[in-house]
């Protein structure tokens, strides 16, 4: 139900490789951009729950009015209008509502010779440091402070990319740079650059570098992995079980077969303690978490305490061309007026036999990229006290505006992604603010140390 996104920025590099030029070259007329964007702007003022939930009608319309005045060339591409488009969805503040980072133009950039800063960032106790770097410059240490690059100061480079990422606050909105990786947006938004000066700062003292740019494909996307890496993996470590169940999507029936299998090693075992691992996890659907939960659960439990849908005329044809209008949940949303909000009741899980759940102590790990459902499934698990969150206060908000419908725009073809429901988690907190630990212990994304599951071992050891 919540589904947010998973970083796909590589296939789409694989797919843009055999793409017809002519699709990726695409050009597009001032009046197409213009209709797409009043298309835009009229189906999520129409078929978003609550559009002015985080930011005034005033102040949203305001934006609209200075993207749509800047349109003045009379031939645009599909990735200058895809930044267009990011920067008036982006107002909403929401980050279930978003167009996505221009997958296939990049890739088609990167199998045209394309090159791209060469240093990753992460964002850390207000300070932009060296996650990775790919440059020429060994000398350049991880967890250096960028002060500036090209002469332009980072808080100034950071104000051009943020209009391009949907979220609902800047802790969140430098997670998804993060997670989308801070070189390829930096492209998105400064386009092709072969030479960088960048100031770093060490201690007190601070030092330009003259850097070059790197080859987009073997200096950098070869070389590097993604921050959304959850896999399904059962380990032993000394008294504790580790689980990471991966992302909550995909094939089902395998993700419950790895779910039933590692339960039945776990009990086998004997362990007192039980880790549940939903670190850089992009979330997916209720169905696969709540069968996790099932496992550790000693009461029936639902995922939300409320789930409220809007309908919408929009919603309604959407609905009857792509969805099973069978199903009780899409009856529904055609039954309902439009504009009315009414609340999906999805019932509650029921938890596994006692022979087969685990009953010893659970401790569940999150970070800020610990997303959409895996940001619920940690609320869910922690309200209804099946067990104790341990990690740093995760990006996504538990209650949320979410329940994601997509749809192209009709000149573009751009992808839209539209929030229709809002979900609370289930002890009600409306509280605009992630799910914060029981125990918190920082996770730094510069080294490959473990601080947070090796910090949680060291107390129950």
């Amino acid at each position: 139900m919540t589904r947010l996104f998973f970083s796909v920025v590589l296939s789409s590099i694989l797919f843009a490789k055999h793409t017809s030029a002519q699709n990726i070259n695409t050009k597009f007329g001032r009046n197409e951009i213009l209709e797409d964007l009043e298309y835009l702007y009229s189906s999520l003022d129409d078929a978003h729950y609550d559009l002015y939930a985080y930011t005034s009608k005033e102040k949203f319309n305001e934006n609209y009015r200075h993207v749509r005045a800047s349109i003045i060339a009379d031939s645009i591409s599909s990735l200058e209008a895809t930044n267009l488009f990011q920067k008036v969805i982006s107002a909403a503040n929401n980050g279930h509502t978003e167009i996505d980072f221009p997958g296939a133009a990049y890739g088609a950039y990167a199998y045209n010779g394309g090159t791209i800063f060469p240093l990753e960032i992460a964002f850390e106790n207000d300070k932009y440091l060296i996650r990775k770097n790919f440059s020429d410059h060994q000398d350049i240490k991880i967890g250096l402070e960028i002060m500036s690059i090209n002469g332009m100061a980072m808080d100034a480079v950071l104000a051009k990319i943020h209009p391009q990422v949907s979220a609902e606050r800047t802790y969140f909105k430098n997670t998804k740079i993060e997670l989308y990786s801070f070189p390829r947006l930096y492209w998105q938004v400064f386009g092709r650059q072969d030479n960088f000066e960048v100031a770093i700062k060490e201690k007190e003292n601070i030092t330009s570098y003259m850097i070059s740019a790197v080859d987009l494909i073997e200096g950098y996307e070869k070389k590097r992995d993604e921050v959304l890496n959850a896999q399904m993996q059962l380990k032993f470590l000394e008294t504790s079980a580790y689980i990471n169940p991966g992302n909550f999507a995909g094939d089902e029936q395998k993700y419950q077969r790895f779910i039933d299998s590692a339960f039945v090693k776990i009990k086998e075992t004997a362990v007192k303690n039980l880790i549940i691992d939903l670190r850089n996890n992009g979330g997916g659907n209720d169905s696969f978490s709540d069968y996790l939960v099932s496992y550790i659960a000693d009461k029936p439990f639902k995922w939300n305490s409320k789930l409220t849908i809007k309908t919408s005329e929009f919603l309604k044809a959407h609905t009857r061309k792509n969805s099973d209008t069978t199903t009780v949940y899409f009856k529904q949303i055609l039954n309902h007026k439009n504009g009315e909000l009414f609340e999906f009741e999805t019932g509650r899980y029921q938890p596994q036999a006692k022979s087969k759940r685990f009953d010893g102590k659970v401790y569940v790990l999150v970070n800020r990229q610990s997303h959409s459902q895996a940001a619920v499934t940690a609320a869910q698990i922690q309200d209804y006290d099946f067990g104790t969150i341990v990690g740093e206060e995760t990006g996504d908000y538990p209650s949320l505006y979410a329940s994601q419908f997509q749809y192209p725009l009709p000149n573009t073809g751009i992808p839209v992604k539209v929030s229709k429901g809002y979900i609370v988690r289930v002890n009600g907190s409306r509280a605009q603010k992630g799910v914060v630990p029981d125990i918190v212990i920082q996770d730094h994304l510069l080294d490959e140390n473990d601080e947070i599951l090796d910090g949680l071992l060291s107390q129950l050891n």
